[in-house]
């Protein structure tokens, strides 16, 4: 590998912009949403079309450099000189076909582009709970939607095309007919495969969903954890909740109820009625008084506010797990360790509910690990360096107070940059014959593991 390597002829070839350390954008190129997770790559292209792709991607290989991609920056590659950097950002496009009830995206679009294009036809994309997360990374991670995946199984199962460049530099457009083993590995392995530059995915006729959040009082955590748990287990398909056990900062972005606060959120969602939805959501309101509600009848488009995440980058530390069930010791333990008698820092420390199509196989194959996973765990905590040592020890406290209700099985755009990194923790996350099959993909497209920075895929 070339420590500085020499980029002039590269520039030659490209539409699009390169930058070196210490050249003016370059700090704006390689922001990610996380603040504590910096890139400082060699060298970072702003792609600007497939063949300023497929110009960096050779050189790349002629300079012995890991590639990386960079989408919305909230699952960030892992951090070193010897990686090319790509964005995107230049060739993002939206494109809606209502006939189709289809969409096509370029580049790197975030959620919201493809909320507002789908919304002016009243239709639906299968989006993750923060509108500003990249479309392409969440998609090649399965795609976990908070409204739309009990209904409709993972945002990658509706995935009808993908325009792919592999490591030879060779693009690539592939279908559930057309190379499929490589689109098969691609929808879940999370770009270990090659850089992505186009995805054509299905939408639904929605134009409107019913949810929104209870935030009840922290102190009444005990009383509230096993009557959400009960309650999530009756909803219908077309329903979908979490839990979160929440430490807000006081910052005036948030409600005046909820700034500062030790609130437990029920986010709730239903792809029906609003009658129908006011009934199911019956049992959680009879817990009565809450410290703030936010369910109503809402435009599709605005479905991100259901989970109310941060819409701006911000420094955290995260963790996430699978989990088997939520038995009674298991709550139990959850307040232990999170409740109004524990030192729990952490902003957010929550439980997804799965279920329903999400444990249904698609008609395609593809690498998502998790059918037939109950449930999500997910911990946050808030903070700069300075916050480390403070926020990664109590993750890991939660991490290892909870394993005995732990599932080897893991929702991928969940998983952890040290989990990502470490194969032997990927090949648990997937199980030993999915990750064997990914493997046999990769060896055929990327056989030097070009593509080793955003999650490392490699034979164990």
């Amino acid at each position: 590998m070339t420590a500085k390597p020499d980029v002039s002829e590269l520039i030659s070839r490209l539409t699009g912009p390169v930058f070196r350390p210490g050249e003016p954008g370059y700090d704006d190129e390689r922001a990610t949403f996380n603040l504590n997770t910096p890139l400082r790559p060699a060298v970072v292209v702003g792609a600007a079309s497939v063949e300023d792709v497929r110009a960096a991607i050779r050189f790349a290989a002629q300079n012995g450099l890991a590639v990386a991609t960079r989408g919305g920056g909230h699952l960030a590659p892992r951090d070193g000189a010897g990686q090319l950097l790509l964005t995107l950002d230049r060739m993002t496009s939206v494109t809606v076909d209502p006939e189709r009830s289809a969409v096509r995206v370029t580049g790197s679009p975030r959620w919201s582009q493809v909320l507002a294009a789908a919304g002016r036809h009243s239709l639906a994309p299968m989006n993750g709970s923060l509108p500003h997360v990249g479309v392409v990374g969440y998609l090649l991670g399965g795609g976990l939607s908070p409204v739309l995946g009990r209904l409709k199984g993972y945002a990658s199962d509706h995935i009808t095309s993908i325009d792919v460049v592999t490591a030879d530099g060779e693009p690539h457009t592939v279908t559930a007919t057309d190379e499929p083993d490589l689109f098969f590995a691609l929808r879940g392995s999370k770009g270990n495969v090659g850089v992505v530059t186009a995805v054509e995915f299905g939408l639904f006729p929605i134009a409107t969903v019913y949810g929104g959040g209870l935030w009840f009082a922290g102190d009444r955590l005990a009383e509230v954890l096993p009557v959400w748990r009960d309650w999530a287990a009756t909803l219908p398909d077309a329903a979908t909740t979490s839990v979160g056990i929440q430490r807000l900062p006081a910052l005036p972005d948030l409600p005046e109820p909820l700034q500062g606060a030790f609130v437990i959120h029920v986010r709730y969602s239903h792809a029906g009625t609003a009658e129908e939805g006011e009934v199911l959501l019956a049992p959680m309101r009879r817990l009565g008084a809450t410290v703030f509600d936010t369910v109503a009848e809402l435009p599709y488009a605005e479905s991100g506010t259901i989970h109310n995440d941060p819409p701006f980058p911000i420094p955290y530390y995260d963790r996430g797990f699978g989990l088997r069930g939520l038995p009674d010791d298991f709550l139990a333990k959850l307040v232990e360790l999170t409740g109004p008698e524990s030192d729990c820092p952490l902003v957010n420390v929550e439980i997804r509910a799965l279920g329903g199509a999400l444990d249904r196989e698609p008609d395609a194959p593809d690498a998502v690990s998790t059918r037939g996973l109950p449930f999500q765990w997910f911990g946050f905590g808030l903070g700069g360096p300075e916050a480390a040592e403070l926020m990664t020890s109590h993750l890991e406290k939660c991490v290892a107070g909870l394993a005995p209700w732990a599932h080897p099985r893991r929702i991928v755009n969940f998983v952890g940059p040290e989990e990502a990194l470490n194969p032997r923790e990927l090949r648990e996350t997937y199980g030993p014959d999915l990750y064997d099959r990914i493997v046999v993909v990769k060896e055929k497209y990327d056989p030097a593991n070009m593509f080793r920075i955003n999650h490392n895929i490699v034979r164990i």
